[in-house]
């Protein structure tokens, strides 16, 4: 069963001409960037730095799943999801597509946890934020 997840960010990105890898598509490291965009953008939209100082969201493990190739040239949109908060963490989901297209090109999920930026420690997410995700 998915969990309850809710539509955040939708961030638009052009595919560069050096995305693409010997095989002639976008090399899969590059999906993680695109989803890491979408996820930065949605924080600093929200008033939250991605500054490593006091306390600071972090991801702790990030996934993807290649459905199809994306290529050169194009825009790729990525949806960002957030899913029911923890104490300290939100678990995240994406979808990758060509912009004007349908088609699920690539998914991914990250886990983001709040951390203390000076012990390294989990802290409690920002009240603020928890209620936008309600």
């Amino acid at each position: 069963m998915q969990s309850q997840r809710k539509l955040v960010q939708t961030s638009v990105m052009s595919i560069r001409w050096g995305d693409m890898d010997a095989y002639g598509h976008v090399n899969n490291t590059i999906y993680f960037r695109y989803m890491e965009q979408a996820r930065v953008e949605y924080l600093e939209r929200l008033g939250y730095k991605v500054m490593p100082r006091g306390s600071a969201p972090v991801i702790i493990n990030a996934a993807c799943t290649f459905l199809v190739p994306l290529n050169y040239p194009g825009s790729v949109e990525v949806r960002m999801f957030c899913g029911q908060p923890g104490r300290s963490s939100v678990p995240t989901h994406y979808e990758i597509r060509l912009q004007g297209d349908e088609t699920l090109y690539a998914t991914g999920d990250a886990k983001i946890v709040w951390m203390d930026v000076a012990t390294g420690k989990s802290v409690a997410i920002p009240d603020e934020w928890r209620a936008q995700l309600s």
